[in-house]
């Protein structure tokens, strides 16, 4: 009798054992047997907040939870460079946001990333109860992805924080204006769109050309940008975009952060974020539960 039951505990602290040492895998989001959504796959640590990797329609994800969900459960959408200028996004979470984000990386906004992301929004919104109407947040490039997102589906989008944005492909990454472009992605860009060149500088839909349809949405946008910016010049791209909203419905709901000048090394495309707090704020604002 005691032999078995020294058998019977060796046997239960191995199969214990096995429980809490296992390796972490990567995995897909699931719902489980009742229909209601659990966050699972790889989890780590994102500045003290919980963070759920997965995969949607192919493409890598994560969440970052916040410890008191707020009311409504708002959230973030941040398009490429999610480690740029995160401060904001901290506080956000402790205010109880979630951040979101899909790697869409090489696909430039293009109707296929939208596609994904589309799936995306459809299974934070369907299967984790997230607000209906998402923040977005692009940085760079990522300026191409949430505003074709956003004129995808302006009734989803609540507000625009874009931190020196691209607006239209032709100057960056084409090199078609003062911006020297990026030879490569340039290619790239040209592949995700499925387009020659010449096809491309005739191209009509990109965000500085239907920027109309942001401002009859009524969706409210703050853009960040370094005057001396060599990469994505302003004029290129936020300035102009701004310049082709009527002045009547530019005032209130169009504004920018201007920095005076960006680092060299980065030909003043990169710098210290001057105003994160006004930044918390309107996404705050922007985001409360109608």
């Amino acid at each position: 009798m005691k032999s078995l039951l020294q058998i019977f505990r060796i046997n239960f602290i191995a199969i214990m054992a096995i429980f809490f040492l296992a390796p972490e895998h990567e995995a897909y989001a699931s719902t489980n047997s009742s229909g209601k959504s659990e966050w699972t796959g790889r989890q780590d640590e994102w500045h003290g907040f919980k963070r759920f990797h997965f995969q949607i329609d192919g493409r890598n994800c994560y969440v970052v939870t916040p410890t008191k969900i707020a009311s409504g459960t708002p959230w973030v959408w941040r398009a490429r460079f999610p480690n740029f200028h995160y401060e904001m996004d901290i506080e956000l979470v402790k205010r109880g946001f979630h951040i979101a984000y899909m790697d869409v990386a090489k696909l430039f906004g293009s109707p296929q990333a939208i596609a994904h992301g589309n799936k995306f929004y459809e299974h934070l919104t369907k299967q984790h109860g997230f607000q209906k109407k998402v923040a977005l947040e692009g940085v760079s490039r990522g300026g191409l992805f949430i505003y074709n997102w956003a004129l995808a589906n302006p009734e989803k989008v609540s507000c625009i924080y874009a931190d020196t944005p691209v607006c239209d492909f032709k100057s960056w990454p084409g090199g078609k204006g003062k911006s020297p472009g990026a030879k490569a992605s340039w290619e790239n860009c040209l592949k995700a769109y499925g387009m020659t060149e010449k096809e491309a500088l005739a191209y009509p839909n990109n965000p500085v050309d239907r920027i109309q349809v942001i401002a009859d949405a009524g969706i409210p946008v703050l853009h960040i940008v370094s005057e001396n910016d060599q990469v994505v010049p302003p004029d290129e791209n936020t300035y102009l975009m701004f310049s082709r909203v009527p002045k009547s419905k530019r005032k209130g709901n169009f504004k920018v952060i201007s920095v005076k000048k960006g680092t060299e090394k980065s030909r003043g495309h990169h710098f210290q974020h001057p105003e994160s707090e006004q930044v918390v704020e309107f996404i705050t604002r922007h985001s409360k539960s109608k």
